[in-house]
């Protein structure tokens, strides 16, 4: 990311995927938790609301949430994001012209 772009990675957020822990019985399982910590850049794009089931609310406020590649190279779809306490659905994942330089990852946030 050119130099005069990075100053606008200020906020703190927490990458979340599926991790392997043990339970209170000594058994292995898969729990969504949080695996890194990167600087970014978050930039609201539309929105909607939308109910869903179990009272969830799901928003189309589709968030575009700007990343230095090499801190994000290994965020994948499957993956969630939050920041101070909102939590973002990925939806597409974008190098901009394949130049390694930063990526732009397309969010909706789910409000519970």
């Amino acid at each position: 990311m050119p130099k005069h772009q990075a100053n606008k990675l200020k906020k703190k957020i927490s990458v979340l995927g599926n991790v392997e822990v043990e339970n209170r019985l000594g058994e292995t399982t898969i729990d969504f938790q949080p695996i890194k910590t990167i600087w970014a850049e978050i930039v609201p794009q539309t929105g909607s609301l939308q109910k869903q089931v179990a009272d969830t609310i799901l928003t189309n406020v589709t968030h575009k949430i700007k990343v230095r590649y090499t801190a994000g190279k290994d965020i994948t779809k499957e993956m969630e994001i939050q920041y101070k306490g909102h939590k973002f659905k990925i939806q597409y994942i974008l190098n901009p012209h394949f130049e390694n330089k930063w990526l732009e990852i397309f969010v909706q946030e789910v409000l519970k």
